[in-house]
């Protein structure tokens, strides 16, 4: 499989049947695997199947007592899509698995500690889920129809370095990069298990020739990690961060790991600024994510 489509574009599941040959393909080839769709499609699924108890398991009190009942189908139908993502890479039936959290909220499988990697995104109707057995892997989607303001929120988000670079940037490039930066950096502190515990202006990126984002510091164990963004369903911008210090080593040593296929970085740039107006500065927050 060549590196374009190994790390390409999150995989389409549009339902528990899958199609999941593909991503069980990429998962072997790769060692990790990003999967989206939408809570509507898996809702009729999940709702009926007789063992949604066990594939609920230890969150079923969690989602019995969630008051909204949109809130309530929606994390049902995450969770659902977790254990069955995992259980394909496994080849091992869904209800067979157990989801812990870690202290910072990140998903791990009771049994599998450092095996398998788990993370989830949750915005709107969009549900992602990303598994690999590399390393920790966090995934991060947001709507680019949310709006965000730079001004109000740069101080929260940005380094300073950042922050100089984005406010030298033309209005919509500016609002493109910003969207972009917060999800890889809440997919990267995901990755970490700290999440939102961790400010992002602590955390800082930089672009490489290619447009790609790497982390700023440029230690060993920074150069371990790769990031991809892409847009999904032309209206979501997803995120991940993976840790792989195989493919680490194999960069060091000169040979190709394909960090920068799929879409590129200016690509998906240039579509998110095809319509500024929806990024107009405001001083809303982008949509949250899914934590424990």
């Amino acid at each position: 499989m060549s590196g374009a489509q190994a790390f390409g574009a999150p995989l389409h599941v549009a339902g528990p049947e899958g199609p999941w040959e593909e991503v069980c393909d990429r998962f072997e080839s790769v060692g990790r695997a990003v999967v989206h769709t939408t809570w509507g499609e898996w809702l009729t699924a999940a709702l009926l199947d007789p063992e949604l108890r066990a594939l609920l398991g230890r969150d079923r009190p969690r989602y019995r007592q969630s008051p909204a009942a949109a809130g309530r189908l929606a994390f049902a139908v995450s969770r659902v899509v977790m254990k069955h993502t995992a259980a394909a890479v496994l080849g091992t039936a869904p209800a067979a698995l157990d989801i812990a959290y870690l202290p910072g909220g990140q998903p791990a499988l009771r049994g599998f500690g450092g095996e398998l990697w788990l993370s989830l995104a949750h915005t709107e109707e969009l549900i992602v889920v990303a598994v690999s057995r590399g390393g920790p892997v966090g995934v991060d989607a947001e709507a680019v129809t949310r709006r965000v303001s730079f001004e109000a929120l740069q101080g929260q988000v940005c380094t300073p370095q950042e922050a100089e670079l984005l406010a030298a940037l033309p209005e919509d490039r500016r609002a493109a990069r910003f969207l972009r930066l917060w999800t890889l950096k809440e997919a990267y502190t995901k990755a970490l298990g700290q999440g939102m515990r961790r400010g992002f202006a602590t955390v800082g990126f930089r672009w490489d020739g290619d447009g790609r984002a790497v982390l700023a510091d440029d230690s060993p164990s920074a150069r371990a990690w790769s990031f991809t963004t892409c847009l999904v369903r032309d209206r979501y911008l997803v995120s991940e961060a993976c840790r792989d210090t195989a493919r680490d080593t194999a960069r060091d040593r000169g040979q190709g790991t394909g960090h920068g296929a799929g879409q590129a970085a200016g690509q998906v740039e240039d579509r998110l600024r095809d319509d500024p107006g929806p990024l107009a500065a405001t001083g809303l927050p982008p949509a949250q994510t899914v934590r424990s």
